[in-house]
């Protein structure tokens, strides 16, 4: 079992907070000799580059996952997304699954309830067409907590959505600190950025945009019609 080790402080300190871009990260914990940082104004907890994983390290990483579009309890597992957002979106709405990874599962569940959908992921469909468009909604299932840089990520999810469009999100909220070091989610060594609720509603405000967390782990942001 990871156990949390004394400071190692092996590296300079961050100056900013990879999510909100808040100054002065604070140390939070060190686990298996890689330290973490959490950021007070967002509460997010990241992992600094230093111990991320070489790019084709993590896209063998990634080939290992079996996420398939016929696993029926995958479906269910990205039910709990889906069927908020699905009683949210007008019919035929257009739709983009950003980060759609090996099988789009979650773009075929969404093009089975009337919507018209692209799929977008820097390793498994690496097309940049589809983010030259704009869109009534955007997914982003199980990827933000991949994201190396992810305040320039939210910035290019954000100008994805049309004015009144939703941004659907979908990871594992970070919630016990005295639990981190044994939390499964960040033993993933792709795992690099652990949120909390109260991150996507610091994120929410400053955008102007409305947030609901309809459960645990799921994000619908809408974006002012006026924006």
């Amino acid at each position: 079992m990871a156990h949390v080790e004394p400071a190692l402080h092996a590296s300079p300190l961050p100056e900013i907070c990879p999510v909100c871009h808040a100054p002065d990260p604070q140390f939070f914990q060190c686990v298996a000799s890689k330290e973490y940082f959490h950021c007070t104004a967002c509460e997010v907890r990241f992992l600094p580059a230093q111990y991320w994983l070489p790019d084709s390290a993590e896209y063998a990483h990634y080939l290992t996952h079996e996420n398939q579009c016929d696993d029926p309890g995958y479906r269910r597992f990205l039910s709990k997304l889906a069927t908020p957002l699905l009683k949210r979106l007008p019919p035929a709405s257009k739709g983009l699954d950003f980060g759609c990874g090996p099988g789009p599962a979650l773009a075929k569940v969404l093009r089975d309830g009337g919507h018209d959908m692209a799929v977008y992921d820097p390793y498994f469909a690496p097309d940049p067409a589809p983010l030259s468009s704009r869109y009534d909604f955007v997914t982003c299932t199980e990827t933000v907590e991949h994201f190396h840089n992810p305040h320039s990520e939210f910035t290019r999810l954000r100008a994805l959505v049309r004015p009144g469009g939703w941004l659907g999100l979908m990871t594992c909220f970070q919630t016990d600190d005295a639990r981190f070091a044994a939390w499964r989610y960040r033993m993933d060594p792709t795992h690099v950025v652990f949120y909390r609720e109260a991150t996507f509603r610091f994120l929410a405000q400053r955008w102007n945009w409305k947030c609901h967390v309809p459960e645990k782990d799921v994000v619908l942001m809408q974006r002012p019609v006026s924006l």
